[in-house]
């Protein structure tokens, strides 16, 4: 069952949930595959816009990759005082397990402000993995 990784900042809520996917990965080459669902809520005051973002990604021998890129699934959302965005996105790796964590850099466009919200570390899990890693 998979849970939800939460961390606000600057009264941005970043809410995670991994799940597995048993039928894009290939366990015997390796290959584990995992989506991940995001929502970000601006329960702050001023009006922020998401503009790029950071993620590191740790697999089971601890090797870690960055990934650094402009926005999020080819948008760069702008969110209001109240308002919330979701988007689904994916990660191979090449072992059973792992976690990411990274940052979402954010403007306030009324003043110009730039700002990082943390993405909470979760864990990518599968039933391949021998006992839990996190």
């Amino acid at each position: 069952m998979s849970e939800d990784y939460e961390k606000t900042t600057r009264g941005i809520r970043v809410s995670v949930r991994s799940f597995y996917l048993e039928d894009q990965s290939e366990p015997d080459e390796s290959h584990f595959v995992w989506a991940y669902r995001v929502k970000i809520e601006n329960q702050g005051r001023e009006t922020v816009q998401l503009l790029r973002r950071t993620w590191q990604i740790t697999d089971a021998r601890g090797k870690t990759q960055r990934v650094h890129g402009a926005g999020v699934v080819g948008e760069q959302p702008l969110l209001e005082p109240g308002e919330s965005y979701e988007y689904t996105s994916g990660t191979p790796l090449d072992t059973p397990s792992g976690f990411m964590v990274g940052a979402y850099h954010m403007i306030a466009p009324g003043s110009g402000e730039t700002f990082d919200v943390a993405i909470p570390a979760f864990s990518l899990d599968s039933p391949h993995q021998v006992g839990r890693v996190h």
